[in-house]
């Protein structure tokens, strides 16, 4: 819930007039040590919050003010069938809208009631179009190899990172 409240704030606090991949993308390295930890240390985190900060002060990326909307052409599995969706209601991205139902779902396949914030990091990074992967392929890194490591993670494979989740969406 702490991601879902900073994502919110950002985006008010930028003016911005929908929640999308971006924001829960900053929420959640700022807010989550495990998802700060899948990425290949500090410098590469570092720069990707650069672009983060830039992004928020209305420098660098051009997004301010306009709506993240790849996620209406897109099929994830958890919106695979589904009739559309008008998002406008509801303040979040199509996209974003996408990967919070792909992150629950992936959760309940798990088993758990709660989703981790590696889910949600793994599912944007799988969007090639999300505002979440441009901001990760700015700041040098690869979606594909960032989704790789979280899926090591969830496995239990890096020690550093592994254990009880240290936040929930």
């Amino acid at each position: 819930m702490t991601v879902l409240t900073g994502a919110r704030r950002r985006a008010l606090r930028d003016g911005d007039r929908q929640i999308d991949t971006a924001h829960l993308l900053h929420s959640l390295i700022e807010s989550d040590p495990e998802t700060g930890a899948v990425f290949e240390g500090g410098p590469q985190l570092a720069r990707v919050l650069g672009y983060l900060a830039q992004r928020s002060i209305g420098y660098g990326l051009r997004w301010q003010r306009s709506v993240e909307d790849s996620g209406a052409g897109r099929l994830l599995p958890a919106v695979h069938g589904a009739p559309p969706q008008d998002p406008r209601g509801s303040g979040w991205s199509p996209a974003a809208s996408a990967a919070l139902e792909e992150a629950f779902r992936r959760a309940a396949e798990r088993g758990d009631a709660q989703v981790r914030g590696i889910d949600l990091l793994a599912v944007m990074a799988a969007d090639p179009e999300s505002r979440a992967v441009e901001v990760l392929r700015r700041a040098g890194v690869d979606p594909a190899a960032l989704a790789d490591r979280v899926a090591t993670v969830r496995e239990g494979v890096i020690p550093e990172v592994c254990g009880e989740p240290s936040q929930q969406v």
